[in-house]
């Protein structure tokens, strides 16, 4: 089985990754980022496709053009699993017909409570007692997709959004490789993501 990695980072969730045995085959980068370097200092094939080369960042952007280029190179590669990994561009349906069910995210909330690019903050906002992480089947709709699994993590007294993310990172960085293994074992066995979703709410 092989994984195609898309980033737009540090890399520090891709190097969690790949130290924990997911057989990374593949890392797409949507612009120049620090996780280029990390897929190539563990000799992971690494392919940038800067989204200025399709419009760049404002009204101009081509998403769906952009998404097929993706898509195409995700093929290409023999791809069998997507996993987003800090991925700054939101991609349109060509890559959601090419692998349903099988693209993944990690998201820095307990979804479905605080979806959006500001879960850490909204939390914090909301005072909370608890927040958390949760990866998921990425859909067309941001956040919305099926839960593979979740795990809290507590707000602390004094907490800033960069103190409270850094937590959550350090369960992102256990939990999403964890979980991309658990979904390879699905696809493996015959069945897809949506049995790992099901086990999530089905009764004790």
């Amino acid at each position: 089985m092989r994984v195609g990695v898309l980033v737009s980072g540090s890399g520090t969730i891709l190097d969690a990754m790949v130290a924990d045995g997911v057989p990374v085959h593949l890392v797409l980068a949507d612009r120049v980022c620090g996780a280029l370097d990390v897929a190539r200092r563990h000799r992971v094939q690494v392919e940038l496709l800067d989204r200025r080369h399709w419009g760049g960042y404002g009204r101009e952007f081509d998403r769906h053009a952009f998404t097929s280029a993706i898509t195409d190179r995700l093929r290409a590669g023999a791809v069998d699993l997507v996993a987003m990994a800090g991925f700054g561009t939101i991609l349109d349906d060509p890559i959601h017909r090419a692998y349903p069910g099988r693209i993944l995210n990690t998201h820095p909330a307990l979804l479905p409570a605080f979806p959006g690019w500001h879960g850490v903050e909204d939390a914090l906002e909301a005072g909370v007692a608890v927040t958390g992480c949760t990866v998921h089947v990425a859909t067309l709709e941001m956040d919305a997709g099926p839960i593979l699994a979740q795990e809290q993590v507590a707000v602390l007294s004094g907490d800033t959004a960069d103190s409270l993310h850094e937590r959550i990172k350090a369960v992102e960085r256990r939990l999403y490789p964890a979980t991309i293994k658990a979904v390879l074992g699905e696809l493996a066995a015959g069945r897809g993501a949506e049995a790992l979703a099901r086990s999530q709410t089905a009764p004790a």
